[in-house]
């Protein structure tokens, strides 16, 4: 297809996504969660590498053991405040405008988002055999197994955050943006005792403590957006006192730089989530809120607004499958050896050319998957098997594959 042709299909595309539009669609919302989802492969496929052993295994490697100058990057591709405001505000709407009960409501929450985890890990439970028979090295495919398995872990706190939205709802009714502040301090108390003088004799569970309120935080202020409660008054304060905790938390405090785990590393700010973590989520919300308008502004023209509108629909699938598209590069790279920005150790300049190098090639194989793996994010399709036998099959494919991913098995 010439390139005018290919301008004028977009455009017709672009055309029609947008007269297909309602009036009423909040663009800047899904223009941030767009922006979002997108900095989780970019994210995973920047600063994961892998390490090929004596036998051609794949082994996890991290190009930021290497370079921690690399640590500001993920300050800018660690978005998950990003994703979690605006599914706060989202839910926050939704949740007004529910028709039914709120179980119901949930219900219809949890199945959106478990049809595609399930999808993706009982394909990758069948697949699994088939490459071990195939020649692919065991270390491959318990290396491949935990990259699959790693993003996941998002949806089950997402999961359990949602289930917590009425709540979430009252809370911002009565106190409005400060319904956050609580989470905060949690937090904070947390880090005091896990990082300060009495360390030494803090049970290894206390951390686990941060996980809820770690990520409920950004959740609760975008409920709290959503509730009409915080305005661009707030947007000033979350920002700059975002910053203000974030620098402080570096410099007096000397938290780590990186918003992603180092291998090697005593200390990470993501698992489970450091008060860093909620500072960063804070200044993010803050600069979101206040850029909100002009971000709408923005997505007005439809070239702009039609790929927002590709992405939050493949949101679960991108979530699921991003990992596997940089695996399906990787693997067959490993069969020849060492292959610049794919199979070499992460922590030469050269690699780091390569990586960019290849991050096209990732998102290609990322739409080809997509277009299969998009049927997993629609509603299910009634056959001649019961839906009941269908979940029940995936759940048992996904438990396995989950048990060998997790080093179980």
């Amino acid at each position: 297809m010439t390139a005018p042709r290919t301008r004028a299909l977009l455009e017709r595309t672009a055309d029609r996504i947008e007269r297909r539009t309602p009036a009423h669609r909040d663009r800047a919302v899904d223009g941030l969660r767009a922006l979002a989802l997108l900095a989780v492969p970019t994210g995973h496929w920047l600063l994961g590498g892998f390490t090929l052993d004596a036998d051609g295994g794949l082994h996890n490697a991290s190009p930021l053991s290497a370079f921690g100058a690399l640590a500001p990057a993920s300050w800018v591709l660690q978005m998950l405040g990003i994703f979690f405001l605006v599914g706060g505000y989202a839910s926050a709407l939704s949740f007004r405008r529910r028709t039914g009960s709120a179980g119901a409501w949930l219900k219809g929450r949890i199945v959106r988002l478990g049809r595609p985890v399930l999808g993706v890990t009982a394909v990758w439970a069948l697949a699994a055999p088939l490459l071990y028979a195939a020649g692919v090295p065991e270390a491959t495919l318990r290396t491949g197994a935990t990259l699959v398995i790693q993003p996941l872990w998002f949806v089950g706190v997402y999961v359990a955050i949602t289930a917590l939205t009425p709540y979430c709802v009252r809370a911002a009714g009565r106190l409005g943006g400060w319904a956050a502040a609580p989470l905060l301090v949690s937090v904070a108390v947390v880090d005091f005792l896990r990082y300060g003088p009495l360390a030494g004799s803090v049970p290894g569970w206390v951390p686990l403590l941060n996980i809820l309120p770690g990520w409920l935080f950004a959740y609760q202020l975008g409920v709290g957006w959503g509730e009409g409660r915080i305005g661009r008054r707030g947007g000033r304060l979350l920002l700059a006192g975002g910053i203000l905790l974030f620098a402080a938390l570096l410099a007096v405090f000397h938290y780590p730089a990186s918003m992603v785990g180092v291998p090697g590393a005593e200390r990470t700010n993501s698992h489970p989530p450091s008060l860093l973590v909620l500072a960063l989520a804070a200044a993010q919300s803050g600069a979101a809120i206040l850029l909100r308008d002009r971000l709408a502004r923005l997505l007005a023209r439809p070239a702009l607004w039609a790929p927002v509108v590709v992405v939050n629909l493949c949101a679960m699938t991108i979530l699921c499958w991003h990992q596997t598209a940089m695996l399906a590069a990787a693997l067959p790279g490993s069969f020849l050896g060492e292959v610049a920005g794919l199979t070499t150790a992460p922590d030469s300049l050269g690699w780091i050319a390569g990586r960019l190098a290849w991050m096209p090639v990732f998102a290609l194989l990322l739409v080809a998957i997509a277009r299969y793996a998009k049927r997993f994010e629609g509603p299910a399709r009634e056959g001649r098997t019961a839906p009941a036998v269908r979940r029940t099959v995936a759940g048992l494919l996904a438990a396995g594959f989950a048990v060998f991913a997790l080093g179980l098995a």
